[in-house]
């Protein structure tokens, strides 16, 4: 090779190697950008994780205090401004968060364990859509299952009839503990269950209902009862709340009637500022110990709300109406 050409060479050389150099720093540049922007895109969503978790933790915890403010402005000395287990909605402000609570006694549903046996077979007749005999065999099954014996009620279900039916549960011989163990009974369907169990509790320990606050699905399960004559005796009820009246009693529910007990089902809803949301549900018994003004039967997290309209004056009770009515249950 001539002295040229080698010279050509040598001045060539480095060229490319400054070429490769270059497209090695522009990958190198974009995998530190990628890697940057993921690590980026991580830790963002570990913060907003971790704001959203203290923003769950705040309005349960202030969910959780509502219950306490309802259930202590219940239990105070009886005024016109005293709050009732009637229904209505009590907003108020803490901070940012705004609060609704509303209680209910907890007569106005119909108790499994306790209730008289006509009262319990017209839910399944009105609620459930069930003829006559289907709902009396359901209701001797009922029976079976809580009582104490294996004796096997006309229409009812014992143990072998269970074991007949393939089923893994048998009767426990004892009080029904939550509404859910009614799914286990011989007969009951999950559409049937997901019918009457909104009016249905194991808590009241009354053979009646409470009708000055029962929902209207509770009014017309009450035998003898009307579509017309609740929507009728719901609406003066509503009125006479919304008036701070005196409620009278539906008179269908005379021979089935509950007085109003200790036993609360209280709900409370908060709401911060940023839109997260938390409902506490909670059946609470009181008692005379001022240590322990009230013990929980059941404390559950329930569905969620619409956003809420705006905040109304302090604790400024909001009637329910009777196209929501139903909502109690």
């Amino acid at each position: 090779m001539s002295t040229a050409g080698k010279a050509t060479a040598r001045r060539g050389l480095p060229v490319r190697q400054r070429g490769i150099a270059l497209i090695m720093v522009l990958w190198l540049t974009v995998m530190l950008a990628v890697v940057g922007g993921a690590f980026a895109f991580s830790m963002r969503s570990e913060v907003l994780a971790a704001r959203n978790a203290v923003s769950i933790a705040q309005v349960r915890a202030a969910a959780d205090g509502a219950i306490d403010r309802t259930v202590l402005e219940l239990l105070r000395p009886r005024t016109k401004e005293s709050w009732k287990a009637d229904g209505q909605h009590h907003r108020w402000k803490d901070g940012d968060m705004l609060l609704v609570a509303s209680a209910v006694d907890e007569g106005a549903r119909i108790d499994l364990n306790t209730a008289a046996e006509p009262l319990l077979k017209n839910v399944f007749v009105v609620l459930g859509e069930m003829d006559d005999a289907a709902a009396s065999a359901l209701v001797d099954a009922i029976v079976d299952w809580r009582d104490a014996d294996d004796l096997r009620r006309p229409s009812g279900a014992e143990a072998p009839d269970y074991r007949a039916a393939n089923s893994n549960y048998t009767p426990t011989n004892r009080d029904f503990e939550s509404i859910g163990e009614l799914s286990r009974v011989l007969g009951v369907t999950p559409a049937l269950y997901a019918k009457v169990a909104g009016v249905l509790t194991v808590h009241s320990r009354q053979r009646g209902v409470n009708s000055l606050t029962a929902s209207r699905n509770v009014l017309l399960a009450i035998p003898g009862a009307t579509p017309e004559a609740v929507d009728a005796y719901v609406t003066a009820r509503d009125e006479a709340l919304l008036n701070n009246l005196p409620v009278q009693p539906f008179p269908p529910a005379a021979a089935f009637g509950a007085g109003a007990g200790a036993v609360w089902r209280v709900r409370a809803e908060a709401f911060d500022a940023d839109g997260v949301t938390f409902v506490r549900e909670a059946v609470v018994r009181a008692t005379a110990d001022p240590r322990r003004p009230y013990y929980a039967l059941l404390w559950s997290e329930g569905e969620r709300p619409a956003p809420p309209p705006p905040a109304a004056p302090e604790a400024a009770p909001v009637p329910r109406g009777p196209a929501n009515d139903a909502s109690r249950s």
